[in-house]
């Protein structure tokens, strides 16, 4: 017996208040640490070697701060600019060759998508840059009250209380994004519902697909903004960090986050831009393509396209999964603390599994519950309520699976990074040679999993059992973003410990933390990129549903000719992203190169850094406009492929396009994201004293830095972007779908030849 419609608006209404609540809980929590006023500004009184002093926090906050805020409302307006031109396109071409209500109201719901993404993004932003300081803080009043309560220094409340900072900091992204989301995709499918004021009734199926295949333009807009998001956010950080890494470590031998090196700022507004803003732009993204992928498909079922509870399917399950993940975070801020940097990273890890473990029953009984006993949907004619349960549910276990592999293969706790990490004694060659292999190495199991996974769900409940199975991996969303977003806050926080000369204990505390941070940011991308596969697998399904294409067939030539190119784009996409780092990392190496060479020197000959002054915003400025200007080509490259193959060439064509980028780019993602990763934890195990007789400065070190410079535009740039090139490929196609010629027809290009 399926449940009353009035109890999806109280799941739905209760989930988004709660967690919104939540957030707003979690951010006074973290607003009640007061930084120091003009009158107490934290100044460290010992001189550096060569007579420089350290900066005040609040300086540093505040430089961090207007850097982020100043790219993020320049790349915001050029969003502004596309949301319009693209919004009019899809209202002119789906206007004028389906129906101007699809045009109109596509267009609406790509404009709402994308204003949310951008909501979301930005709030999680400011909370970062809002929350890095006040961890440092944290850190080092803990220091500071282990030391005074036991002779020789205890880091155990110093971790806890940064620990603690830096997770509710992340938690108010990751609660906030999904809460948004979700309430604002329940208003806008009642807003519309006010024209298809027949959807959902009996004998009116084509009212509720034409609605569907509307709404379907929220998740367009949401993963538009993530591309541009990522792309650019992942083109700033790693110019940043590559021109600091070279120029400021390498060459003139400074430390971590030195505040001498000019763009050590511009390194640190990077980790908030690409990393926060532009990954919750990214699972937003597959939040609202899996909830559109599910209800486009479900409105074609002749049992289900009625049952309001069984088309907001995953409306419910998101609602569910918030409350999940809000008793999930008590286990970390209230029932095990962390008071050990052994305690940090199983702490992130018990998130996952604790949280998918509760979501487990309430999955089952949500099934129960929102589907009738038997129903027919996509190709399966006789599907039991119970086989969605383990539909979501080999989506669900499959993402915690992919998560711990991919700390497996990140975290320098287990055998694989120590492995690269001694490579590096022999030099950056065959640091390089491990990573590689490691990274190509890590994409087995995920693979399997997810083939697995959509085995199962297929053989099931068809193309409807796929995209449950991605709606089963975003179910814990909050919690992945949490423990994602709390990686950039630690970064930061230990770039500010540095910069502000607070006690050696206290950057041991943010340094335990920050690599922690890698590892669970790993995790994250892992998660993206498998619920990606399956998102995009669906999407792929309700576009072929929609287009009424049965088969892809790789002895077709067009089909065939389609899967080769569409798997060559991300080769061709990762090229772009890769080079536009390169072009923008040049510039800041030569910046930093500049303005040492303005440095005084001493009577020795030495440069003199006590009478020098790092000109940040410059390094900031360079950053901004390399991410804006090289950030529109590769965006191009993967907007455009679809439509103009849909229309030039057909939709069977396309279909094969779109199979070829999908497979070619979770592979790609997966070992690109991984090996960056590896690289960036063999360096700080390095730097921790893990590998006997080397440490900082040694040539072991210098061999990992290289390895990890290398790798930061793959596990930043390229590899999460795309998982975000595969979605939006699909979601345009399905988006657009309508509008393009018909199978009998065949694209433009096809019609001429025939003529």
């Amino acid at each position: 017996m399926v449940v009353a419609d009035s109890a999806v608006a109280v799941l739905v209404i209760v989930g988004g208040i709660v967690g919104l609540l939540t957030a707003a809980w979690f951010t006074v929590q973290v607003a009640k640490i007061q930084l120091p006023t003009a009158d107490h500004l934290i100044h460290n009184q010992d001189q550096r070697e060569d007579g420089e002093f350290h900066y005040d926090i609040v300086t540093i906050a505040g430089a961090i701060a207007d850097g982020a805020n100043a790219f993020l409302y320049q790349e915001y307006q050029v969003l502004g600019i596309f949301m319009v031109l693209f919004g009019v396109l899809l209202l002119v071409l789906l206007g004028s060759v389906n129906s101007w209500a699809n045009g109109v109201f596509a267009s609406i719901a790509f404009l709402i998508g994308a204003s949310t993404s951008i909501a979301c993004g930005f709030l999680g932003m400011r909370v970062a840059v809002f929350t890095n300081s006040r961890t440092a803080l944290q850190a080092q009043r803990g220091v500071l009250e282990g030391s005074q309560g036991r002779s020789g220094g205890d880091l155990a409340k110093g971790y806890e209380y940064a620990f603690d900072t830096s997770f509710k900091g992340g938690a108010v992204m990751g609660f906030t994004l999904v809460s948004l989301g979700l309430l604002v995709l329940y208003i806008v499918i009642n807003l519309f519902k006010l024209y298809y004021s027949n959807a959902f009734s009996n004998g009116y199926q084509e009212d509720t697909k034409e609605m569907f295949e509307s709404i379907a333009g929220y998740g367009l807009g949401g993963s538009s903004v993530a591309l541009f998001g990522r792309v650019g956010g992942g083109i700033y950080t790693k110019a940043a960090d590559v021109g600091a890494d070279l120029a400021g470590k390498v060459e003139a031998g400074l430390k971590e986050d030195d505040p001498r090196n000019p763009a050590v700022i511009a390194d640190n507004v990077g980790d908030n831009v690409g990393d926060i803003a532009g990954m919750g732009a990214d699972l937003f993204g597959s939040f609202a393509e899996s909830s559109c992928a599910a209800m486009v498909i479900s409105a074609q079922s002749p049992d289900l396209y009625y049952l309001w509870p069984s088309m907001a399917f995953p409306l419910v399950i998101t609602a569910s999964g918030i409350i999940i993940c809000l008793l999930t975070s008590f286990v970390a801020t209230h029932l095990i603390k962390v008071r050990d940097c052994k305690d940090v990273e199983p702490s992130l890890k018990r998130q996952l599994l604790v949280s998918t473990f509760l979501m487990t029953p309430v999955v089952f009984v949500l099934c129960w519950y929102f589907f009738p006993e038997t129903f027919a949907v996509s190709t399966k004619s006789s599907v039991k309520n119970w086989h969605i349960f383990f539909c979501v549910c080999s989506g669900l276990w499959s993402g915690l699976i992919i998560g711990y592999v991919t700390e497996y293969y990140t975290s320098h706790s287990y055998a694989p990074v120590r492995e690269v990490s001694n490579a590096c004694t022999s030099g950056a060659a065959t640091n390089i040679i491990m990573g590689l292999a490691l990274g190509y190495k890590s994409v087995i199991v995920p693979v399997f999993c997810l083939a697995i996974t959509i085995y199962i769900s297929y053989s099931l409940a068809g193309m409807y059992g796929i995209a449950v199975a991605a709606l089963g991996i975003l179910s814990t969303l909050a919690t992945g973003l949490t423990i994602d977003s709390y990686g950039p806050i630690c970064d930061n926080a230990g770039g500010i410990a540095e910069m502000t000369g607070m006690p050696e204990d206290v950057r041991t505390v943010t340094d335990a933390l920050d690599a922690a941070g890698n590892t669970t940011a790993a995790i994250g991308k892992g998660f993206a990129i498998g619920s990606a596969a399956l998102v995009s697998l669906a999407l792929f399904g309700a576009f072929v549903t929609t287009v009424k294409l049965t088969t892809v067939d790789i002895l077709s030539p067009f089909q065939f000719a389609g899967l080769l190119v569409g798997a060559m784009l991300p080769y061709w996409f990762t090229a772009m992203t890769m080079k536009s780092v390169g072009i923008a990392a040049l510039a800041m190496v030569d910046e930093v190169r500049r303005q040492f060479s303005t440095c005084p020197v001493d009577a020795h000959g030495n440069k003199d850094f006590s009478r020098y002054q790092a000109d940040y915003k410059t390094c900031v400025a360079i950053s901004t406009k390399a991410a804006l200007r090289e950030m529109i080509a590769p965006g191009a490259l993967v907007m455009l492929s679809p439509i103009i193959v849909g229309f030039f060439f057909g939709v069977e064509m396309l279909a094969g396009l779109l199979a070829g980028a999908l497979v070619s780019g979770v592979q790609i993602a997966i070992s690109a994201a991984n090996t960056g990763g590896a690289w960036d934890n063999a360096k700080k195990y390095i730097e921790a004293g893990g590998l006997q007789g080397h440490r900082k400065g040694s040539d072991a070190h210098k061999a990992a830095v290289v390895g990890d410079t290398v790798g930061d535009p793959l596990k930043d740039t390229s590899g999460p972007s795309l998982n975000i090139l595969i979605k939006l490929m699909a979601i345009i196609s399905l988006v657009f779908a309508p509008a393009f010629p018909s199978i009998e027809k065949g694209g433009l290009l096809v019609q001429l030849s025939r003529a």
